[in-house]
């Protein structure tokens, strides 16, 4: 047995690194994120993808307290057959045993808890090629994407939260001696421990796009901050969650601990298993991503919990002017097709002024825009094969049904299209819409139409852009915004107005970074200042929440003083 004191001082040094990463916000990355030989060894992508083949058909071998018959809900966006099935989750039975596991779990302290955390995010590491292969057969992510996304970057996003806790729930010392002078007499010493606390049980709700990237700040910071946690995954995305809920049980026993700290909750589509364990009186927190609907009823019934939501909303790009125009059109072309849109953080209003905008290859209309826009799709999107790695495949027939509905409007700038993937010929997959609309168009574009589905909207002037962009985001939510101007006062005036809206701002994006990607250690992820998000991964304010510091004291008699 490994006990998480030894696992904290095997892994140190990786804290250490993280948690001064998460302060200076440079770059930062403690898990390679290239799928290659070089990096990860001859081996590790076959042995990857036959540890995935192997789980296919199969029971998912994993215990569940009180488990009640088992559940296979997952459908390959590529075809592929997956028929793995989980046992059937009571909610009375795991949140019983998760408040079971806790008294034992908060003596280990946060060093500990920390030490447990990393020695199962490394474990996840070395599993990521099959994790790479679970997500792209569950969300629909193209195959780099779902290794990058679903893998070392969710790793790091994992650890960053690991980092944040950890730093947050020891600021205040465990031990400390009080002494307050007395007159002609010696001081009153009081000797006092602090012991960090977790909230109570904690439950994170998985989304079917993102299910590793998305749940991994919650499910850690909780465990770092002293809380057993519930684990429901999206009944579409089962299988990403299953393995990590088995590597984080398996870690736990190895260290002498309840592998009930962390379970697993499934459930067929229509259980309501996430409402009743979110109004559960003994779960007191609550990790969702996924739509504004349920996103909203959560944060108005989980009254016991704190809730942590990361929703939808109107990402913006405001168009004034640009000294590169085919780098922003290659950028934003990228930005709209990577993933099929089907990312919270995917544009979806492009904000331009009806004059039109100056650019470095002269004076561009509203309609040259949409035009060069849409061919700039064309040329990112022509060839099949790159156009497949890129956009990956529809995830779920609600996507479809948006994008088919966005594509019968009567301006469309660019239409949708199949693509055809020779690997796998099964898959969905669909070049994005592009609509052209007036700002008086309101009804359309200030709703969330996730997916690949983006307007071109005409307003009066820039500022006009600006005023649209602001009222929007502060009464929907957005998670992104960029800004392509070559004017200070314009840039100056746009990071006001993200300012007002409370949505982060990226400013001339041209080159190889993207408004739709953010990056651990470094880029704040939702700001908590809009509806789109109610904190940031990862922030103080993401972890503070989770636990208190409850202090106990005692008189020092005079022997014991370190004067005496």
């Amino acid at each position: 047995m490994t006990t998480p004191t030894e696992l904290y001082e095997t892994h140190s040094d990786l804290l250490d690194q993280a948690i001064r990463a998460a302060s200076a916000r440079d770059y930062w990355s403690a898990f390679p994120e290239s799928p290659s030989k070089s990096v990860y060894g001859d081996e590790a992508a076959p042995e990857g993808e036959r540890a995935f083949r192997a789980l296919l058909g199969k029971p998912f071998p994993i215990e569940v307290p009180g488990a009640d018959g088992t559940v296979s809900t997952e459908r390959s966006p590529y075809g592929v057959e997956l028929g793995v099935s989980y046992p059937k989750a009571d909610p009375l039975a795991v949140i019983a045993a998760a408040r079971a596991a806790t008294p034992a779990w908060r003596a280990v302290g946060p060093q500990g808890r920390a030490g447990v955390a990393v020695e199962i995010i490394k474990r996840i590491n070395a599993r990521s090629f099959e994790m790479a292969h679970a997500v792209q057969h569950t969300t629909g992510q193209a195959f780099v994407m779902a290794f990058q996304a679903g893998g070392p970057h969710a790793q790091d996003r994992a650890l960053e939260a690991v980092a944040v806790a950890l730093a947050a729930s020891t600021r205040i010392p465990v031990t400390s001696e009080w002494a307050k002078p007395q007159r002609g007499g010696d001081p009153l010493r009081l000797a006092k421990t602090s012991t960090a606390v977790g909230r109570g049980v904690g439950l994170v709700i998985g989304c079917t796009t993102f299910p590793t990237w998305n749940s991994y700040p919650g499910l850690f910071a909780s465990l770092v901050t002293g809380n057993p946690v519930i684990v429901k995954p999206h009944p579409g995305a089962v299988l990403p969650l299953a393995i990590t809920v088995q590597i984080c049980r398996e870690v736990l026993s190895e260290a002498g601990l309840s592998p009930d700290l962390v379970t697993l909750a499934v459930e067929e589509p229509g259980d309501g298993i996430a409402a009743t364990l979110a109004t559960h009186p003994d779960v007191r927190i609550v990790d969702f991503t996924g739509s504004s609907e349920f996103g909203n009823w959560l944060e108005a019934n989980a009254r016991q919990a704190v809730v942590y939501t990361e929703k939808s909303g109107l990402n913006t790009v405001i168009v004034d002017s640009t000294a590169d125009y085919k780098g922003l059109l290659r950028n934003l072309a990228f930005s709209l097709s990577l993933y099929s849109g089907q990312m919270c953080t995917t544009p979806q209003n492009i904000l331009v002024p009806q004059g039109g905008i100056e650019t470095d290859a002269g004076h561009r209309s509203v309609e040259k825009f949409g035009a060069d826009l849409s061919a700039a799709l064309d040329k990112l999107l022509g060839d099949p094969a790159r156009a497949a790695g890129t956009l990956g495949a529809i995830v779920n027939d609600g996507v479809l049904a948006r994008l088919t509905e966005a594509g019968g409007a009567a301006s469309v700038i660019h239409p949708s299209a199949e693509v055809a993937d020779e690997q796998h010929p099964g898959a969905t997959i669909r070049t994005p819409v592009v609509v052209r609309l007036d700002a008086a168009d309101d009804k359309a574009y200030t709703r969330e139409w996730f997916g690949p589905v983006s307007f071109v909207i005409a307003t009066e002037s820039t500022p006009h852009s600006l005023q649209i962009f602001t009222e929007t985001v502060r009464a929907h939510g957005a998670l992104t915004a960029m800004v392509h101007s070559t004017s200070p006062d314009v840039l100056a005036a746009a990071r006001e107005a993200a300012l007002d809206a409370g949505v982060h701002l990226a400013e001339n994006l041209t080159g190889g970074v993207f408004v739709n990607q953010t990056a651990a250690f470094s880029d704040l992820h939702g700001s908590g200042a809009n509806p789109a998000a109610t904190a940031s991964l990862s922030d103080d304010y993401f972890v503070s929440g989770r636990f208190f510091t409850v202090q106990s004291r005692h008189h020092v008699p005079a022997a014991e003083t370190t004067d005496a």
